[in-house]
């Protein structure tokens, strides 16, 4: 891995924040020079609460590139989509600035794992789905599915989004910590989306977080 990757889910709380968290801390175990951003964090006052936890996780304290705020360049009150929560806040979303703040991550770290808010098709501003800042920036996406009811639905959906719209998929991490309480459900849904993933992007990779991992990480 090298570069930005853009980590969105299948729907919102699927634990993206902890995902993100946990494969930063398996890349810094593994030598690599990797920080995580949120490039935009709603409800939220002043610091991005996603970035602190990826800190925890990743056991390192707030970095020098949290201080200076290129980790979270767009934060806003409102616990709402960005678009909703900007215009709650009474302020555009500045994507200028959520562009470079990014390439300046990229330009001292080996990998930025950049985490979405909510799923692909969440807009960011009046105009501007998630989906179409990312291919505009060319970013390959890791995305974050799960095991509970409905999963396989919202999984197969952001395919087809991310097909559409000629976006690498590096990878698909499933959750376990969202488990479908029926083990058959979330059995066979894992089964599922593994071959679904093998057929539609054969080159992604399948990466699955246990739930020991996410107690231990948190």
């Amino acid at each position: 891995m090298k570069g930005v990757y853009f980590v969105s889910g299948i729907d919102t709380d699927i634990g993206k924040t902890v995902a993100t968290g946990v494969l930063a801390k398996q890349l810094l175990q593994q030598g690599k020079s990797v920080i995580t951003q949120k490039p935009v964090q709603t409800g939220c006052q002043n610091i991005a609460d996603d970035i602190a936890v990826h800190r925890n996780i990743m056991g390192i304290p707030m970095q020098e590139a949290d201080k200076q705020k290129l980790t979270m360049p767009e934060i806003f009150s409102y616990p709402a989509s960005p678009h909703l929560a900007a215009r709650l806040d009474g302020r555009t979303l500045d994507l200028d600035k959520i562009r470079t703040a990014t390439q300046q991550l990229a330009a001292q770290y080996e990998i930025v794992l950049a985490e979405g808010a909510g799923g692909l098709m969440v807009p960011l501003t009046e105009d501007l789905l998630t989906i179409d800042y990312v291919q505009q920036q060319a970013y390959p996406v890791i995305l974050v599915t799960s095991g509970r009811l409905g999963s396989i639905n919202h999984t197969l959906l952001s395919f087809a989004a991310l097909k559409q719209y000629g976006i690498r998929l590096h990878s698909l991490i499933f959750n376990h910590i969202h488990d479908s309480k029926d083990e058959t459900v979330a059995d066979d849904t894992l089964e599922y989306l593994k071959g679904c993933l093998k057929d539609e992007f054969p080159e992604a990779k399948w990466q699955e977080l246990a739930k020991t991992e996410v107690v231990n990480g948190v």
